[in-house]
């Protein structure tokens, strides 16, 4: 090597120690495009991502929002939602487990052989989170390799440059020189530990360009002129930054213009100083102004943090209140959604204290709605019984509106009445829909009734006047003019009328009764047993006729077979005590007096044996 090469090589050390003075860390923080200030802000103002309301969501609801997180590259904010929702999920999957082990229990199983399994939302879920992951993952170690081929092209740049220093000058070094800032410009960036040295170079390497090139000067001055003028541009650009308003655009617009700035190349050399003071200035302001918003900020999080505190501690009341009434659920309903309302208005809090606050305030709302859905759910579940009882009722109202027993049928239906009050409600829903099924069922019988009875009561006036006719007829008869036919001719006529009003039907009878026994004595030649047998074929005839005829012939036949027995009795008594009067002094008077007995005896058990032959016919 040439002592004017070791010259250039200490020339281009002492340059790069220059400038690597002149650029500090922090700018090359800014320039390099890894924007860490910025990550800070938005980390504490969100402005971008507003908060979504997790505490009602379901595990179909979470699948379907790592879904849409999938597809975000924004993996600083999905690692965000990530932290927030993963733990929602996980307790309601491990409240479904526990429940599933409660039931597995109860069922007769053991622990020990307690196996859950997971449905279709928790591996899709899992599987989601899992791409997400390598997605994130797999971006970051592009972007690293990435930043490694930059390095590797932007070291290749500066051998070029070097080799372009040290060659001979042509009429095109300085149209490659100009394409290899291009190509340093467009080279991406590159990993932080490398970021200063290789800055330090190239601007060495560019200044050893323009200072070696003393054929170029001219062009150089011109260039650094039109540099200099394009970085004014910049520094007014960031001094208007200064009074936007919005920090956060401000913030990032800013780190654009220190790229943009840092791109343009050298500027006069004694403007370069000026010109970074000013930029510089402009910097610091706009984040001195970050920083101090930043410092409202966190005195802004902090009240809001107490005002949540306190709230927080209202809503923890909730969490164990219960009523087995409607009305005090809606009313804490109300209160408890107007806690939700002031809460959301409050904003947000320090970061730190966000998750635990949170936690307790949706974990004290939630148990309250879980609580409110159980008993709903229990209420719902006591109306739906009680409407299938219901639906059972108008069931068997329908089967009875067209029955024409009417007495039965009319203490059934008011039975039904009576069950419906006591059941207690319905859905409401439900509630008009069957209540005006029953009513209609039961309005039909009751209308059909009242419609027969009406007409009933009409038919029975005029069959009382009938029977009264025939009983009067009966009545008129005069001494010697009846006989048994037409007796029997009056007493069928008048049990063919039909039925009288209930409350004469007692009157009615005793009247035919006793103009029945008046019209046999006007009948010629009838001795007492054939007016007795005459009377009871027509007691018998009226039996037949009566509306409860089988109970009062079945009431007949019983008393007679019960007098047929004791008139057997009594007989069998007679001759056994007969045949002692055959050793007696007196037995001649005494056999007498026994034997009309026995006569009479027979007499009464043959006519009682007559009757029951006769009602047996009936």
């Amino acid at each position: 090597m040439t002592m004017e090469n070791d010259k250039e090589v200490q020339e281009e050390q002492e340059q790069v120690n220059s400038a690597a003075e002149e650029v500090s860390d922090s700018v090359l923080t800014k320039i390099n495009g890894d924007h860490h200030h910025d990550e800070t802000s938005a980390d504490d103002y969100r402005e971008d991502h507003p908060e979504v309301d997790f505490s009602q969501f379901t595990k179909e609801d979470f699948v379907a929002h790592v879904k849409e997180l999938s597809k975000d590259d924004d993996f600083r904010k999905v690692d965000s939602i990530l932290k927030t929702i993963k733990p929602l999920f996980d307790e309601i999957r491990q409240a479904e487990k526990d429940a599933a082990l409660v039931k597995f229990k109860s069922d007769g199983g053991q622990e020990d052989d307690f196996e859950y399994r997971f449905d279709e939302f928790d591996h899709a879920f899992d599987a989601t989170v899992k791409l997400i992951r390598d997605r994130k993952n797999q971006y970051f170690k592009c972007l690293e390799e990435k930043k490694s081929e930059n390095l590797n092209k932007k070291n290749e740049i500066l051998e070029k440059l070097r080799a372009l220093i040290d060659g001979e000058d042509s009429a095109q070094s300085f149209q490659i020189f100009k394409q290899l800032q291009i190509d340093w410009k467009q080279g991406g960036p590159v990993p932080m530990a490398q970021v200063k040295t290789l800055w330090a170079n190239y601007n060495a390497l560019v200044d050893r360009f323009y200072d070696h090139r003393n054929i170029y000067f001219e062009l150089k001055e011109l260039d650094r002129k039109k540099n200099l003028e394009a970085k004014l541009e910049l520094c007014v650009k960031a001094e208007e930054l200064i009074s936007k308003e919005r920090i956060k655009e401000a913030v990032q617009e800013l780190n654009e213009l220190h790229h943009e700035f840092k791109h343009l190349g050298p500027v006069p050399k004694e403007e370069q100083e000026n010109v970074w003071q000013r930029f510089k200035a402009a910097s610091d302001a706009v984040y001195a102004k970050r920083d101090a918003f930043l410092v409202d900020l966190q005195q802004e999080l902090k009240q809001n943090l107490d005002a949540k505190g306190k709230v927080e501690e209202e809503v923890l009341a909730f969490a164990s209140f219960n009523s087995d009434r409607i009305k005090d659920w809606n009313q804490k309903t109300k209160e408890i959604l107007d806690i939700q309302k002031r809460w959301d208005a409050i904003g947000g809090v320090p970061r730190a204290k966000s998750k635990d606050l949170n936690k307790s305030f949706w974990t004290a709302f939630k148990a309250f709605f879980n609580n409110k859905n159980h008993f709903f759910k229990k209420l719902d579940e006591a109306r739906s019984s009680n409407l299938k009882l219901k639906q059972e009722l108008v069931a068997r109202a329908i089967e009875l509106k067209s029955s024409d027993d009417w007495a039965r049928t009319s203490q059934e239906l008011k039975d039904l009445q009576n069950k419906w009050k006591e059941i207690g409600p319905v859905p409401e829903k439900q509630r008009e829909k069957i209540y005006k099924e029953f009513k209609e069922a039961c309005d039909f019988f009751f209308g059909q009734r009242r419609e027969v009875f009406e007409k009933t009561d009409h038919d029975q006036e005029d069959n009382l006047k009938l029977k009264e006719a025939i009983i009067e007829e009966l009545r008129g008869a005069a001494e010697g003019s009846g006989t048994l036919e037409k007796l029997h001719e009056l007493q069928t006529r008048f049990n063919e009328i039909g039925f009288v009003p209930k409350n004469v039907i007692a009157s009615v009878k005793s009247r035919f009764a006793d103009a029945t026994t008046k019209y046999l004595e006007t009948i010629a030649g009838l001795n007492e047993a054939q007016k007795d047998q005459a009377s009871l074929e027509i007691q018998l005839g009226s039996l037949r006729n009566d509306p409860q005829a089988e109970r009062k012939i079945f009431h007949k036949e019983q008393a007679l077979r019960k007098q047929i027995t004791k008139a057997e009795n009594d007989l069998a008594t007679l001759r056994n005590n007969l045949e002692f009067f055959g050793r007696s002094k007196n037995a001649a008077k005494m056999k007498e007096e026994f034997n009309e007995q026995i006569v009479v005896a027979t007499d009464n058990l043959d006519q009682l044996k007559k009757q029951l032959k006769l009602l047996k016919s009936v």
